[in-house]
């Protein structure tokens, strides 16, 4: 019998956070208002879960999104503070593709996942998304997520430094946390405009001014938190 895919966590800490987001990275086709045609994964089944987690380090916002406007969310693994993400467990394959269109590459090619569960960091280039890191597991199951390979800027970096993101941007970032059902709306708004970036340019209120609460999708569910070394090489969840 031929073994099952191995699984990993893909954390979201951006516009992926939004299941609707996601879709066009897995079935392909362009969003509403995108500048892109995603080519999608070659495995589109969504996740096999998806759970809101903390991630060790910070999310800002930086460089200018050609999409949205404005600055665009990155995550510094190294970073003091928490930041609040969702994560998708896919299999290799699914992570693979989702990665290749984030990079503006073909997908179709799997990860060699060693270096990133070895060290916690791989960069397969130097682009803005290039850099996979592994802030962790959750369930004895990998985390992974991409980010740009340079560390967190300050205020005074000029064109490379911090960004303000567009109301377009949080608001999407807002809707993708507030689903995840662990964080009310207002905690969501507070989080975002206090991202680096984002702070000094947008308070709380501002925020959350965006929009409205989402419906409650049920009970609210605390976000486990991500943490401690990488797992073994080659540890990754194997589902049928």
């Amino acid at each position: 019998m031929p073994e099952a895919d191995p699984r990993v966590w893909y954390a979201a800490y951006g516009s992926n956070t939004h299941a609707e987001r996601l879709r066009y990275y897995l079935d392909g086709g362009r969003p509403p208002g995108g500048a892109r045609e995603f080519p999608g994964c070659r495995d589109r089944r969504p996740p096999a879960r998806s759970v809101p987690v903390v991630l060790p380090g910070r999310v800002y916002f930086a460089t200018a999104s050609p999409v949205w406007g404005g600055g665009r969310a990155f995550y510094d693994p190294a970073a003091d503070g928490d930041a609040w993400g969702v994560a998708h467990l896919l299999t290799v394959g699914q992570l693979s593709d989702i990665a290749a269109q984030e990079m503006y590459r073909e997908p179709g090619t799997d990860l060699d996942l060693a270096e990133i569960l070895t060290t916690g960091r791989h960069a397969l280039g130097k682009g803005r998304y290039e850099t996979l890191v592994c802030p962790g597991f959750l369930d004895g199951v990998p985390v992974v997520t991409f980010t740009a390979p340079w560390p967190m800027p300050g205020d005074g970096d000029g064109d490379g430094g911090l960004r303000a993101p567009s109301a377009a941007y949080l608001r999407h970032l807002a809707a993708g946390l507030g689903r995840a059902g662990a964080w009310p709306h207002a905690e969501v708004a507070a989080y975002l405009a206090a991202c680096p970036g984002a702070a000094g340019h947008w308070t709380a209120e501002a925020v959350a001014g965006l929009s409205t609460p989402p419906p409650p999708a049920g009970p609210p569910r605390p976000a486990p938190r991500v943490g401690g070394a990488p797992p073994p090489r080659g540890h990754t969840e194997r589902r049928a």
